[in-house]
């Protein structure tokens, strides 16, 4: 909760403290903010088991924390309940089908490099294909 305050914040606001309240009242005033703290803990408690309880069966391991977005995103897809981390890793990675194009590359550099030591060179990838036969013309139907 209070993660980021240091030790030279925490002296200060204690200072602070000392002379807003003085020493004779403080410890009182610290025991009323730890009574609120825990009746403000204790309503939230019950608030979030009231909830669980309205919900009904099968949202009985039911986490408010799991409603926060980053939460939800590790729970759900980098724990494995899903879509996993690696997979879409794996799915993104374009290694497989660049090695593929390389092999076809190589396939095909290496057929023209046969066909060129056998004294041939081929021009064209395949022979021409017969032009397709045209309908005969009809002037009428125009």
């Amino acid at each position: 909760m209070f993660s980021d305050v240091g030790p030279l914040e925490l002296l200060t606001l204690a200072a602070l403290a000392i002379l807003l309240f003085g020493p004779d009242k403080l410890p009182e005033i610290i025991q009323n903010v730890a009574g609120f703290l825990r009746k403000v803990r204790a309503f939230s408690e019950s608030a979030k088991e009231e909830i669980r309880s309205e919900l009904g069966p099968g949202w009985e391991d039911f986490e408010f924390e799991d409603l926060h977005p980053k939460a939800l995103v590790r729970k759900h897809v980098l724990d494995g309940d899903g879509l996993g981390l690696d997979e879409i890793r794996n799915t993104l990675d374009p290694r497989a089908e660049l090695a593929q194009v390389a092999d076809a590359v190589r396939d095909t550099a290496a057929e023209t490099r046969a066909d060129t030591e056998a004294g041939r060179v081929r021009l064209m990838k395949t022979a021409p294909a017969e032009a397709p036969a045209r309908p005969p013309f009809d002037p009428d139907a125009t």
